[in-house]
């Protein structure tokens, strides 16, 4: 075996070799659905994602860390994040409430006492749904102000929980089941009836003027999202008993809730806890003092005109200064039409940030110059400095310093706040020969063409404009043509395929496509760029010879099968599959294929399915071939690596006993053999590793710090030796060198 200079002998006699972690910068890219700010410390704050993880800002660097990059593979459920609460009383105290879907596995609380650096897991037996409906909404999750020992939980299926001893332990909140049961509805008998309804306990809110320190609150409001029944619920007595709220509206479902200085609660509504479609909604304010409900929505909904509030936020130091956004408000003639609404009288009276003059700065996420604001569900005044407010989004978010600038009747700036956060799914990851590090294809934004790494990209792919690119791949010997699939973005002309003479700066359309119908799948291209073969998503194998002018259907291959390149003969083409075994070989430029059988076949259940092989749109059970060399494949399959040197007999390599990616990259330095990469586990260990032997041996190239929870695609850099490119679900796209 070549040993690269740093390894270490690791776990069961594996080495290890330490590498430095990045991520491929495209900035944003995902819904960050909370801002949570410490309510003294300035600087301190953190921001939630759907299913992306949580992070913390971090000011010497300016920017966010992430927080959750040590979840593993077995946890990857939770990487969405429900909520989070900070400690009022100790800035370095958090609290993360974690679970990306309730038909997973149950949440955890991971609770930190370092500021993020490490963490302390609670296993809870309940389910949260981080990427599910209302996922916008909250915070879910708060401690007492007057006693930092009790945290409260709202959950989507199981009511209230609290916990006494710091997140150590927790306990269902008995009253208040009690009190909500006699407004649930009667129907009400499974999760799918309760989810389409609404999303259980959305926020959880202490009066802190309500008790004294080290006695707790006494006064604690609850959101319950439902409408046209009671859905906010109050206890008086410091969640011994609880009640519904008299006054409050019902047409609506809570959203976001706010506490000002002067005792009022602000709770925003709509029809729909979203991100779905919401036909009405709007703005109230409760006097506590009075026990006396206002309505305030500064811009009100209609028929005509139907849209929703999400966020809500209370400048700390002075309780008349407050903002709130809208959701789904429909304005012709704008690229956007949502606004962040400013009230400096408690309401009485509102401006509106951009149509009143509010600027956008997008030079450090450029992508986003063509996608409007939107999902805007939490909005947030910097407790310590009201000139700062920030909006979430569903591609990161929008901040500026100079709110204050309204007052003097002068434009506010917004720039991009998510540089950190990196929250796209890369579904397809292609290291070109020569050119482009890196070429991506992502879920939501299309694809990158990445030429720096450390620097967002100048736009994402268009002309035409993909919402999701599935498959991107280039001729080996012809790098500057690039081919993509995927499915145009809504609101966008074009086919569903496009080429790239320039290495994926620019964008060019075929002529004519095989099926108007067909989109996404897997595209592959010769080693001269003469011939592409595409599979749409559940449609045939089609080819064609002439830049897309004309199509035909290969003869010999059951459709829907994934078809890849020889790296070296532009007329062999080869695709493998799973269920049958069969390895489907074509010398002819796709027209037609033969097939042989390998024996490497996946056992199907009882219901004739296969199942738990991993996520179908990562790197395992596909047949990938080498460079330079003709015949040479190895087929990676999840339960096992195979190579064949002939394309013909495979022979298994036995250290690899489970895979989810597999990549080939540049040849170590004195070897004329492309390295391997993969995710999985070797000799029981399960992680990210290359091998420089053909599979012989394996050294670990990642540590536990550096898991990224679910992991669909893994290759090498041809240019480079010992580079590394990984593609995430939730985490974007990660890089990575030898130390």
């Amino acid at each position: 075996m070549l040993i690269a200079a740093g390894v270490c002998q690791g776990q069961n006699g594996l080495t290890v070799q330490p590498y430095e972690w990045k991520n491929v910068q495209i900035v944003g890219g995902g819904f960050c659905d909370g801002i949570i700010f410490h309510p003294t410390a300035p600087g301190v704050r953190y921001a939630r994602t759907d299913m992306g993880g949580a992070y913390r800002w971090d000011a010497a660097a300016d920017r966010w860390m992430p927080l959750l990059d040590f979840v593993s593979y077995a946890d990857n459920n939770l990487v969405g994040v429900e909520s989070i609460a900070v400690d009022p009383l100790d800035p370095k105290t958090v609290y993360l409430d974690c679970g990306t879907y309730t038909s997973s596995t149950n949440g955890a609380i991971f609770y930190s006492h370092d500021g993020g650096l490490t963490f302390g897991r609670t296993d809870v037996p309940f389910k949260m749904g981080g990427n599910e409906n209302g996922r916008g909404n909250g915070e879910r999750m708060m401690v007492d102000p007057n006693n930092t020992d009790v945290i409260y939980v709202g959950t989507r299926q199981a009511g209230l929980w609290m916990s006494d001893d710091k997140a150590r332990s927790f306990r269902r909140v008995d009253s208040f089941d009690e009190a909500l049961a006699p407004y649930l509805p009667k129907e009400m008998t499974s999760m799918e009836i309760r989810q389409s309804i609404g999303c259980g306990v959305v926020f959880v809110v202490f009066d802190p003027q309500s008790g004294k320190p080290g006695n707790g609150s006494q006064t604690i409001f609850v959101g319950y999202s439902q409408m046209n029944r009671a859905n906010m619920f109050v206890s008086r007595d410091g969640g011994r008993s609880w009640k519904a709220m008299e006054g409050a509206p019902l047409q609506y479902m809570p959203n976001h809730a706010a506490i000002s200085s002067d005792r009022c609660l602000y709770v925003t509504y709509g029809t729909n806890p979203g991100p779905q479609t919401m036909r009405d909604g709007g703005l109230w304010k409760y006097d506590i003092a009075k026990d006396k409900w206002t309505e305030i929505t500064p811009d009100k909904p209609s028929g005509d005109r139907p849209f929703a509030y999400v966020g809500v936020s209370v400048d700390a130091k002075n309780p008349k200064h407050l903002v709130t956004s809208t959701f789904g408000r429909p304005m012709s003639g704008v690229n956007s039409s949502e606004e962040v609404f400013r009230s400096i009288d408690g309401g009485k009276t509102w401006k509106a940030v951009f149509a009143e003059g509010g600027k956008y700065d997008e030079t450090k996420a450029p992508y986003i110059i063509n996608t409007g604001i939107h999902w805007l569900f939490d909005v947030e005044i910097d407790p310590c400095n009201a000139d700062h407010a920030i909006f979430t989004c569903g591609y990161g978010g929008w901040e500026t310093y100079n709110l204050s600038e309204m007052d003097k009747g002068r434009p506010t700036l917004w720039t991009p706040m998510a540089t950190g956060i990196e929250e796209t799914v890369p579904l397809e990851l292609y290291s070109p020969r020569e050119g482009a590090w890196l070429i991506t294809g992502v879920g939501d934004y299309g694809g990158f063409t990445h030429r720096d790494l450390d620097k967002p990209a100048a736009d994402s792919h268009h002309d035409p404009r993909f919402g999701n690119t599935n498959g991107v791949a280039g001729a080996e010997l012809k790098p500057e043509l690039v081919v993509r699939v995927g499915t145009i973005h809504g609101g966008y002309t074009g086919k569903n395929i496009s080429y790239s003479l320039d290495g994926g700066d620019t964008w060019l359309e075929p002529e004519n496509v095989p099926d108007p119908a067909g989109r996404n799948g897997h595209i592959a291209v010769g080693a001269d760029g003469r011939v592409w073969v595409w599979t749409p998503d559940r449609r045939p194998v089609y080819y064609t010879s002439d830049t897309g002018r004309t199509w035909a259907e290969s003869e010999g291959i059951p459709r829907g099968l994934r078809v890849i390149a020889d790296k070296v003969n532009p007329n062999k083409f080869y695709s493998f599959d799973i269920t049958s075994g069969l390895l489907y070989t074509s010398t002819d430029g796709a027209k037609t294929f033969t097939s042989i059988d390998t024996g490497i076949k996946a056992v199907a259940g009882r219901d004739g399915r296969i199942a738990n092989r991993g996520d179908n749109r990562g790197g395992q059970d596909r047949v990938y071939s080498v460079p330079g060399r003709e015949n040479d494949l190895w087929i990676a399959a999840f339960d096992g690596l195979w190579h064949a040197e002939d394309g013909v007999n495979f022979h298994i390599m036995s250290q690899v006993r489970e895979m989810h990616a597999f990549g080939l990259g540049a040849p170590a330095p004195g070897s004329d053999y492309p390295a391997l990469y993969m995710v999985g586990t070797v000799n029981g260990v399960r992680g990210f590793f290359r091998s420089d032997d053909k599979a012989r041996s394996w050294v670990r190239i990642n540590d536990d710090a550096h898991q990224y929870g679910l992991v669909l695609h893994i290759t090498g850099d041809p240019k480079k030796y010992g580079r590394v490119y990984v593609g995430t679900h939730g985490r974007g796209a990660l890089y990575a060198d030898p130390k």
